[in-house]
């Protein structure tokens, strides 16, 4: 099957097609794109700038994708890239930004992650694999999201902050430190609610798994403990599985702080 692309649309000579791409009635595709084989692009999508785009991505219309950075420190013309995954879906007005050369030059989404309608993925942002973005979630500058990671509509997610493994945010949260993974937070500021259990028993971990990251949540959340104090009793109290070793190691990195739990208001492991 040869390339669909609709005589209404308009794609630069310097772009790079693979085989079975549909580009649909006005989108623009212009500048260094590269689409690999069955891509969709849909009506007014546009796509621009040093953008690569993986197999099976599907763009829905009036998506803006690989668009200059919103910082004012980039200078137009400047060579920075976004690189994209297989088998995402961005729904419709999704606008996801280049890279800027002072955050490291490049923004990269993984593979089979849904951004929903009105999603932003700012400059120098990561999105791991298998993500869901809801309605009009805002990630910041240098936002970094792990994997299996679910963020609920309206959402913003401060710059820098970053986003653990298998968490869920609630909608319309106001993300302002790091969200430690397999965690379940809410709210404005977003607090802390424990283990997102139903996600993890969905994801297939194993009940052994879920029980002891239940007790390692407990002391670094609920024991009053600081943040080394905590990681120190966990280490030689619980049984270091690969979850809770992930959670320590994303603990120990953490340099905004994580998110305070609900039971007092105030980060109990830092």
């Amino acid at each position: 099957m040869s390339n669909i692309i609709h005589p209404t649309a308009i794609v630069s000579s310097s772009v790079q097609l693979g085989d079975n791409v549909v580009i649909g009635p006005y989108a623009v595709v212009e500048g260094a794109v590269t689409l690999a084989d069955n891509v969709e692009v849909g009506a007014h999508a546009i796509l621009s700038g040093w953008t690569t785009v993986g197999k099976g991505t599907i763009i829905f219309p009036h998506a803006a994708v690989g668009s200059d950075p919103q910082d004012k420190k980039y200078k137009r013309g400047e060579k920075t890239f976004l690189e994209i995954g297989e088998n995402n879906v961005f729904r419709e007005f999704v606008t996801i930004n280049r890279g800027t050369v002072e955050g490291g030059g490049v923004t990269r989404i993984g593979s089979n992650n849904l951004l929903m309608a009105y999603a932003h993925v700012a400059h120098d942002c990561t999105v791991g694999n298998d993500c869901v973005l809801a309605n009009v979630t805002t990630l910041a500058g240098h936002v970094k999201v792990e994997d299996r990671v679910v963020i609920g509509g309206l959402s913003a997610v401060h710059q820098f902050v970053q986003v653990g493994k298998m968490s869920m945010v609630g909608g319309c949260s106001r993300v302002t430190q790091d969200v430690p993974p397999y965690s379940l937070c809410n709210g404005v500021p977003a607090l802390i609610y424990g283990l997102n259990a139903v996600g993890l028993k969905r994801a297939g971990m194993p009940v052994s798994s879920l029980r002891i990251l239940k007790q390692a949540f407990r002391i670094f959340f609920h024991s009053g403990l600081a943040k080394p104090t905590a990681i120190e009793r966990i280490e030689k109290e619980i049984e270091l599985v690969d979850e809770v070793r992930h959670l320590l190691e994303f603990a120990r990195a953490s340099e905004r702080g994580m998110c305070a739990s609900v039971k007092n208001g105030t980060e109990t492991a830092e």
